[in-house]
């Protein structure tokens, strides 16, 4: 097969081992910068340039699309579905998957567990919101937020409502969301692959973090999930419609708490704490859908 990993570095470790793991399947894999692609939009034949060459007999795409570009990734994605090309990833579920918001709104709706969440329009003041997620401490959040960034633990009211007055000053969208102090600073990351958790691993925030990503310094080791957390990892993929995905969740005394379901995983932590050839099963759920 030709395959197409769409990256804006191809040194990246998630880039580099899609490419050896494809390669060594014997496909022919190459990396484009989805960036750099030109979508030609004509009557009954939608075409891909890249670097002044359309892109032609392509089999299958892995996206590998940033937070900060998701808008003209997604449409480099959408354009491939014209072409009735494959896509690992699909437009539709990246968009739905980047919008935390709405991610929020159709896992509850699916059933499934999560911290109290509340958004408010430009909220003026912490004791608004109070009642919906109980009291300080209390987790503020950017829609826009990744890797951990704009993501606040509020230990008190006064704190609290300085941390909402920043951001409203900035006009920056937020969520506020309870505590949960059971977790102690770890949570779970599942990676589903085709409807089946193919690796999972704990993270563990360093101490005085409350924060638990390996980008903030946290550590990982893996994990066997419990039968209730490998079915809330697989459903929830399913609600958010993708086929490769990161499910983040909260060990909680009510069970597992949904808190991300990223539709660009790296794969460097997970491989690294399991073991397990996570580029792999990619490549493999490609061939299968091809």
């Amino acid at each position: 097969m030709n395959i197409l990993v769409l990256s804006r570095k191809a040194g990246l470790y998630s880039t580099m081992r899609l490419v050896e793991a494809g390669r060594k399947r014997g496909h022919l894999v190459r990396v484009i910068d989805h960036l750099m692609c030109n979508i030609s939009i004509a009557k009954n034949s939608p075409q891909i340039g890249y670097r002044n060459t359309l892109l032609k007999d392509v089999d299958a795409i892995i996206p590998r699309i940033g937070a900060s570009v998701t808008f003209y990734g997604a449409a480099v994605i959408r354009q491939f579905e014209m072409m009735n090309i494959f896509t690992a990833t699909g437009s539709e579920a990246l968009l739905r998957s980047r919008d935390k918001l709405r991610s929020l709104q159709l896992l509850s709706m699916s059933g499934l567990g999560l911290p109290k969440t509340v958004f408010s329009n430009y909220p003026k003041g912490i004791d608004d919101l109070i009642p919906y997620v109980g009291d300080v401490p209390l987790v503020i959040k950017l829609l826009e937020g990744t890797q951990g960034l704009g993501v606040v633990l509020t230990e008190s009211k006064n704190a609290a409502e300085s941390v909402i007055d920043a951001f409203n000053q900035l006009r920056a969208r937020i969520i506020v969301q309870e505590f949960i102090k059971e977790a102690s600073g770890c949570d779970i990351r599942a990676f589903v692959v085709d409807g089946k958790v193919v690796g999972a691993m704990k993270r563990q925030a360093r101490k005085g973090e409350f924060r638990s990503n390996l980008h903030r310094g946290g550590s990982a080791e893996v994990i066997q999930l419990s039968a209730e957390e490998e079915a809330t990892a697989i459903k929830a993929a399913e609600v958010m419609g993708l086929g490769i995905a990161g499910v983040d969740m909260l060990p909680s005394t009510r069970g597992p708490l949904l808190m991300e379901v990223n539709a660009s995983p790296g794969l460097e932590g997970i491989e690294h704490a399991t073991g397990v050839d996570i580029a792999g099963k990619i490549i493999e759920y490609i061939e299968r859908s091809i």
